[in-house]
Formats: structure tokens, sequence, C-alpha cells
């Protein structure tokens, strides 16, 4: 599987010769580093088509201010080299995006993988030639690529979606989106800012910007459940503590069902008193984190369950933020909590008391046109300087359906997922052979800690490729009787629970006209990777292998 030399092909849409690799991996995040990691050490050679001048996927991008991550800096970090764990060190508790980005940056220069990213590449087009048994790749710039197997590092959250509102190329002032974030800093100081948008970004957002701006106004679409973070700065000596284990953390880690090491509770909601319930919520709120969802082990199944969690929850916004009427606005009454992603914040609720902060609940009163000047709605005008969009991603899916995949038979990917995506384990799609997605659609991906979710993924496909070398295999994709039984599963798992009652971006519900389908695996990490070992150790049951 060595890669040829350049040779001419029928591109997707003419051209001149391609650049020739054993592999493509579109996307040089999180995902597409490991994965040149783990395509090297087999051998292959293999080229990362990356559309920013950056490496680092979503902390390369969401720059926005207060930007940080929400699962701990120890545990959001790689495994796969001891000597890495140690090196590096984490400033804080949860960490920001610049260190995040600083770290993937260091992971990018100690295993030399820059010389292997092709930056300002982003990738437009992707063809199966299945003559040749290989991916014809375009470019934006007008860039050819060649390879036999395709590998989408693509990202869950990486799709930034910006709502169609009447107006937006008339406002006057600028305007920003959290996913595309200006690489300089923006200052707010003296401005009347619009941020449209409440969940995990605008919550990280809108208190730093406060801090800057003459006057905030937040356009909430809907409102969203937030446990504080309580995020601090991280002694020496705790994370060397942490690192003596490392080993062991990330074992249990991996069997869990989130891939963190959260205090999962083993007793069920009804089996402990109502004082036993609302100590054990306040203390996992003063504890902080996503952490608070999982104070019983039947809070995302059981209505009852889930109702008295999320009461505690609306209770202590309506303790925190002094005016009534905002503090029921901003109580989430519509989905079950953590059904919609669990945002945590750093004084998100507190923002609301200061009196250059106010709310618009745009189901009152929805926007009506972005004018000159600023947002009008049914209501009234707000005159604005700055309007920021914290309005989320074509999530899991959209990364995707913006690159031109087609595969046997010039079937479109986009196409064959127009009623949702299809997919055998989340890892392959039938009909598009030697395509792998990491995290896609069906697999556990955005349920997770997803630098855990990546590895076990990369590591299955760099398994499959490594099985395929030793038995002179050229082509692989997953059968259809597979990947049926594995959607209906998917599906099945999903409807046990309370996610799909809400309408959220699990559900493509934030995308008008996107099928109402559950998008990752719910059936946990630890149970995702026992199916996944069960098939390799059947043969990779389920997938068609074969030698051209």
């Amino acid at each position: 599987m060595n890669a040829d030399t350049a040779i001419p092909s029928t591109p997707p849409e003419g051209g001149g010769a391609a650049q020739a690799f054993d592999a493509i991996v579109i996307g040089a995040g999180f995902a597409g580093l490991y994965m040149l990691v783990r395509l090297r050490a087999l051998g292959l050679r293999a080229r990362a088509l990356e559309a920013g001048d950056g490496v680092g996927g979503t902390w390369y991008w969401n720059r926005y201010p207060g930007a940080r991550c929400d699962v701990e800096s120890l545990q959001y970090s790689y495994s796969f080299s001891e000597e890495l764990q140690q090196e590096w060190q984490w400033t804080e508790r949860y960490p920001r995006q610049d260190e995040i980005l600083r770290y993937i940056n260091h992971v990018a220069d100690r295993f030399d993988l820059r010389r292997d990213i092709a930056l300002n590449t982003r990738a437009s087009a992707a063809h199966y030639d299945e003559g040749r048994q290989r991916w014809s790749v375009r470019t934006e710039g007008g860039e050819r690529f060649e390879a036999r197997f395709l590998i989408s590092a693509a990202g869950c959250l990486s799709a930034a979606r910006i709502p169609e509102v009447t107006g937006l190329s008339s406002f006057q002032g600028p305007w920003y989106h959290t996913g595309n974030w200006p690489h300089q800093a923006v200052d707010f100081s003296g401005q009347r800012v619009g941020v449209i948008g409440t969940g995990s970004s605008g919550i990280q957002l809108i208190p730093t910007i406060a801090r800057q701006a003459r006057e905030v106004v937040v356009f909430q679409r809907t409102p969203n459940f937030s446990i504080p973070a309580w995020n601090r700065p991280l002694p020496a000596d705790e994370q060397k503590a942490w690192k003596a284990q490392y080993a062991a953390h990330r074992q249990k880690a991996r069997a869990t069902r989130s891939g963190i090491l959260y205090d999962y509770s083993l007793r069920a909601s009804a089996e402990a008193t109502e004082e036993e319930r609302q100590q054990e919520y306040e203390r996992r709120w003063l504890r902080g984190g996503a952490n608070f969802t999982h104070a019983f082990n039947d809070i995302y199944s059981n209505q009852a369950a889930n109702d008295s969690a999320a009461e505690f929850v609306r209770n202590k916004i309506r303790a925190t933020v002094r005016d009534a009427d905002t503090a029921t606005r901003l109580a989430p009454t519509d989905h079950a909590i953590g059904t919609k992603r669990i945002c945590v914040d750093s004084d998100y609720f507190q923002t609301y008391n200061q009196p250059h902060v106010s709310l618009v609940d745009l189901r009152e009163t929805p926007i009506t046109a972005i004018v000159a000047d600023g947002i009008r709605t049914a209501s009234r005008h707000f005159p604005l300087d700055r309007i920021v969009f914290a309005t989320g991603y074509d999530a899991v899916t959209g990364a995707l359906d913006r690159i031109d995949i087609r595969g046997l038979g010039g079937l479109a990917l986009k196409d064959k997922w127009a009623h949702g995506p299809r997919t055998y384990l989340g890892l392959m799609s039938a009909g598009f052979p030697n395509l792998f997605l990491i995290t896609g659609p069906g697999s556990p991906s955005i349920l997770t800690n997803v630098v855990v979710a990546i590895e076990q993924h990369v590591d299955l496909i760099a398994r499959c490729l490594d099985h395929m070398q030793q038995q002179q295999l050229s082509v692989a994709q997953p059968m259809m009787d597979a990947e049926d039984d594995w959607v209906t599963h998917v599906n099945q798992v999903a409807s046990k629970t309370l996610f799909t009652k809400s309408n959220s971006w699990y559900m493509g519900a934030n995308i008008p006209g996107k099928p109402r389908v559950f998008l990752p695996y719910i059936g946990g990490l630890q149970n995702y990777t026992t199916i996944c070992e069960e098939v390799v150790a059947a043969g990779y049951r389920g997938f068609r292998m074969t030698s051209g």
C-alpha cells in the first residue's frame, strides 16, 4: 500500500495530475492529528487537508471571548503517549481555548506532523473511482489528491450555522459567529452588543462581553440548563498526583458511559428520600460541571427523576437572578435536563443582575429583521453596534454535507443520508468503500469526552488498515444488512431515553429541513467499545473486505 507517484486520473471536475497518497485525512484537529500518527506508524503515506491556516480544529475556529472546554483539562487530552501526558502542564481545571490550542500545536510539533498537513486547503469534493479503487479529492483552490483511503476527521461541531434572518447584509456594524471568530482580539468596550443564542458558546461568551460592553442585549431562542464550573487554577502537586496514576485513570474512564471520570450514581432517584435527593443535588452543584446530571442513574430515562433534578436547577436560577420575570425566562421548562447539551458556566446567570444586560425572549417577540443600526423584533427596535451569533452548528453531519462526497455509482453521501445518516458503527457507510468516519453519526462522539472517542475510533481504523495490509486486502465497506441492523439498534437505544423528546441539535432540530433523527449513539462508550471489539474478534463481522 505504499503511495504511487503522481498519476493522472479523472478528477471530480477536470484538472491536472493528482498528488497521490495512501490516505487522505480531512481535518487537522484532535482527530486528524492522531490519525496521522497512526497512519505513519503503519508505514502509510498520508496527507491531511486542513481548511484553516493552522491546526486545532474546533479550538482553532472557536476563539470567542470566554471559550473554554467543559471537560476537565487532565482528561481532555491525548493518552497515546505517556511522555506527552507527563510533560504537558495545564494551568486550570477547565482549559481555555488558547491553552488547548497551544497544546494541540505542541502535539503537532512534538510528533513532527506538520510535514503531512496541507493548510488553507478545504476539501470540496471527493469521488470514488470503483475501477481504480481510489478516492479523488478536489479542493476549493483547485488542487487534486488521490488515495486508496479517505478518512474524515472533519469534526462533529465544525459547520457553523448562521440562521436565515432578513436584512443581515444591511447591518452597518461588524457581526461575528462564535464558530468562526477573528484571530485578532475584538474590543467591545463602549459598544452596544446583541448576542443571539444561549447555548454553550453563548453562555460562555455573554459574561465575558458584559465586562466590556456598554450594553448587552441577549436574544434567547430557548433557555438552557447550566451548572457552575467553579473553575480554578490547577496546582502542580494536584497534577503530579493525577499523572502518577494516569494509566489507571485512563483505563477507568474508557470503561464509563461518557469516557469521563464522573461520580456515577448507582441508585435510582426513587431510592432516595426527598431530603437525600436535595442533598445530593447540592453536593454536585457545589462540585460543579456536568457531573451534576449523574446524581442518579435514571435521570436520562425517567421523567420524574429528571423533573426533580431540573427543578433543583430552576430554583438555583430563581435564587440567583433578581428580576423575577427574567429568571422565569431563563429557567428551561421545554426539555428534560441534559437532553440538550448540559452547559457549564462561570457567572452566567449572575450576569443578568447587571443593569446594562437585558434578555429578549424570542418565543414571545421573535426577530423580524436585522436593520442597518440593529435588530427589530415583533415588539421593538434595538439599536446595536455589533451582533454576535452564538447559533451553533449543523452538527455531526454538517461538515460532510458541505463536501460533494460520491461513492459507488456516483451516489452522493448527502442523498443517501437525506432521511437521516446511515452508518455501521458510526465508522463507515455502505456504498462508500474505504471511507472512514472518525466519530461519525451512530457513534458515541458528542455524548462523550470526544478526545477519548476519537482515540478509540482512530485506533479502530488503524487496526482495520493493518488487518487489510496483513491480509493483502484493498477495499473495505460495511454490508447493507449490518448497517441496517446498526441503525435500528441506535434508534432503539435512543428511544428508551428522554433525549428523543427534546428539540435539540442532537436531533438535528436546529437546522430547518434536517431529518429529526437522534445523531449519536447513546448506548455508552463502554458498551460501544465492547461491540466494536466483538466485531473485530469475529473477523470484522458486518464488513466486506476484498482484494483487487
